[in-house]
């Protein structure tokens, strides 16, 4: 659910109470798919921010990840800004506010990365994935357990968009793509249950994963550097949830045969579970049709968010898109079972 965002000359003034930072303008960035979320890039004489407001009372878990992974060597990250009081974050009300140095540079949706560049998210995933989590942040880090919560809510969908009488025009318009895709939908949700039944958990092999590693939270910012941004959702759990999105093809990129090989140069020698890899690529494609679809059926979301949603929504249809992926994942997961 989207949330009304503050006034400028308030954030600006909450930027100095609690970071002691003389903002002058605040601009409003545009095109996350966070409801829940806003970002500003905010600018005094000197320098320029990023500001993210997250909505909720949220476990700072994923600043103790950040601090974490910055202590054991991995830079290219974006540590936050202290506040005044010396913490990564503040709390105003229902709003956590995060500041970070602003870095003028396009995401992977924009800007492909060089082959030295996939080769260097290789090695820095993999030292992510090797990183030794104290047993007081695994403890409180989100753990996988395969879940039917998005199967579930968007089979609630099926007689949810039958019975719907809104002649809301974006709500008509979602109802009648959703039917159009209706097969694929079925085939993703079903797919996606099925594949999980077959996996046996192994809590041993769990290892700290980003959990939302797609294009656009990697930024290019030259030919030679790159930054994984948004580490709002770390979890423990099987390293293909991560690898995943390699070759996975969010937003129609990240879908080429040398770029996969460029990566896994520089991740190393591993062994990759297909079955969970294919999960993973259904599963993902079932919760953005959750989260999407309970946007476009709420009647009290502001248009704004509503069409936006439906953009992401249409999008994963696209040919070498997402959807086509996990499809060909899953197949090409029962013809490796066949000739075995």
């Amino acid at each position: 659910m989207l949330r009304n965002n503050i006034p400028d000359q308030h954030l600006i003034e909450l930027l100095k109470v609690y970071y002691g930072i003389d903002i002058h303008t605040v601009q409003l960035i545009v095109g996350g798919a966070d409801m829940n979320a806003f970002g500003y890039k905010a600018d005094s004489e000197s320098n320029s921010y990023f500001v993210k407001l997250k909505y909720g009372h949220h476990d700072e878990i994923n600043l103790s990840i950040i601090r974490l992974l910055h202590d054991s060597g991995v830079k290219e990250i974006v540590f936050p800004i202290n506040t005044l009081e010396a913490n990564l974050f503040q709390q105003v009300d229902h709003v956590k506010i995060i500041v970070y140095p602003f870095i003028d540079a396009p995401n992977g949706f924009t800007k492909n990365l060089t082959e030295k560049q996939w080769k260097q998210l290789g090695k820095i995933l993999r030292q992510i994935h090797g990183t030794s989590v104290p047993t007081s942040i695994q403890q409180r880090l989100r753990k996988e357990t395969y879940s039917p919560k998005w199967r579930e809510m968007v089979r609630s969908f099926y007689s949810q968009i039958r019975f719907d009488e809104s002649d809301d025009q974006i709500t008509t318009d979602f109802k009648s793509f959703f039917n159009q895709n209706i097969d694929s939908i079925h085939q993703l949700v079903n797919s996606s249950e099925e594949l999980s039944k077959k996996i046996r958990p192994d809590f041993e092999k769990y290892v700290l994963c980003h959990s939302d590693i797609h294009a656009g939270n990697v930024l290019v910012v030259d030919e030679e550097s790159i930054y994984i941004i948004d580490w709002d959702e770390p979890m423990f759990a099987p390293k293909e949830r991560d690898l995943m999105f390699i070759g996975g093809g969010i937003g129609n990129v990240w879908n080429k045969p040398h770029e996969i090989d460029c990566f896994y140069e520089g991740y190393g020698k591993t062994s990759i579970d297909k079955t969970i890899l294919s999960y993973y690529r259904h599963e993902r494609i079932v919760e953005d049709i959750a989260v999407y679809g309970h946007d476009l059926l709420s009647h009290d979301q502001n248009a704004q968010s509503r069409l936006e949603s439906f953009k992401h929504f249409k999008s994963m249809f696209d040919p070498n898109d997402v959807i086509e992926i996990a499809f060909a994942s899953y197949f090409n997961l029962l013809f490796f079972r066949i000739i075995q």
